[in-house]
């Protein structure tokens, strides 16, 4: 019997994988500071990808923002690269940079997981994709979260805290009509005070906001932001700042409890701050109140019995006089003609 012939047929090497990998990171300012350290970030995570063997990069995701993950438009675009399977694979500094809360971080793994997509975090060293890893990253997460919520009460009580002992630079924040000098405590600005007073004395008048924003720009008076087109919203803020009579009241508004981030009209939740004689008064503080008074009268908000608020169906309509007014543009008034010298320059 012959010697056997064995052939040896040696078996096909496996076929590697090749990870589709997206780099996410995200900073909460455009500040200096945190555009080194969003640089860093994509440093060093690029650094990783690239010396992973079965790694490609496909893209960077950078977001500059601190909201949730309905306001974050490059983590909107990754998890959409992630469904559409251009991604296969999420790299991250660490279970912080990915969602704002613990409950939105589990909502994003287990979508991504459902799709086979894992995230690496890197800084923690978990991955997604292990079930016994998601303990692990719900408990960093509370953590993060809670000293989150730490650090918000904190400079909240830090905030009030300044505006109660009257050191707060919300104080001196300027406004149109202001400006500051060179200690930092705000100067009248004449041409912007000028235009200040032109709308308080045209409102009286008896004026709309749609005729006082046509006389404005009748005589070509710019917005606060330099636009020659005014809104209502521009002029119903001049008319209801009380700092042009000199006072200063903060806590108007109020920011939801975090993670929260809207602000909203401070309807008696939370303190305000009323301080006197903080800058120089362009205005009256007569003016002011009779103003406020005249918006009050105007307007077509009432409450009924149960002390709910709504919509009058009457609207207020501007009287006969001031549709005339438009056309007059105040040519026989001396003060009127002063005050418009002085916006465009004509006179100091």
């Amino acid at each position: 019997m012959g010697e056997r012939k064995i052939v040896v047929i040696p078996a096909k090497p496996e076929k590697v994988r090749l990870y589709k990998v997206g780099i996410y990171c995200r900073v909460s300012t455009s500040s200096r500071e945190q555009l080194y350290s969003m640089a860093a970030q994509v440093s060093q995570l690029t650094k990783s990808v690239n010396h992973t063997p079965d790694f490609i990069l496909v893209d960077i995701y950078m977001d500059f923002q601190s909201g949730g993950t309905e306001d974050r438009r490059e983590l909107n675009r990754l998890l959409s690269d992630c469904r559409s399977g251009v991604i296969d694979t999420v790299v991250t500094k660490s279970v912080s940079r990915m969602a704002r809360n613990t409950v939105d971080l589990l909502m994003i793994i287990r979508e991504l997981r459902s799709i086979g997509v894992r995230i690496l975090f890197e800084n923690e060293e978990l991955d997604s994709s292990k079930v016994s890893d998601e303990f692990m990253i719900t408990l960093v997460e509370s953590f993060a979260q809670a000293e989150s919520e730490n650090r918000s009460a904190n400079i909240r009580w830090g905030l009030e805290k300044r505006m109660q002992d009257g050191t707060s630079g919300l104080y001196k924040r300027r406004c149109f009509g202001y400006t500051k000098n060179l200690d930092g405590d705000l100067v009248i600005c004449p041409k912007e005070a000028a235009v200040v007073r032109l709308i308080y004395k045209l409102y009286l008048e008896g004026h709309s906001i749609v005729a006082i924003i046509k006389e404005l720009e009748f005589h070509r008076i710019l917005t606060p932001s330099g636009k020659e087109k005014w809104s209502k919203q521009a002029v119903v803020k001049i008319l209801t700042n009380e700092k042009y009579t000199g006072n200063v009241l903060l806590g108007k508004s109020v920011s939801e409890v975090f993670p929260g981030k809207k602000r909203s009209l401070n309807k008696g939740s939370d303190r305000m701050f009323f301080a006197e004689d903080m800058n120089p008064a362009i205005i009256s503080r007569a003016l002011f109140e009779a103003v406020q008074k005249e918006r009050k009268r105007r307007s077509n908000v009432v409450t009924d019995e149960t002390g709910q608020t709504k919509r009058a169906p009457k609207r207020y309509t501007m009287p006969k006089s001031d549709v005339e007014a438009l056309d007059t543009h105040h040519s026989d008034d001396d003060e009127w003609t002063k005050w418009l010298r002085l916006i465009h320059g004509e006179e100091e």
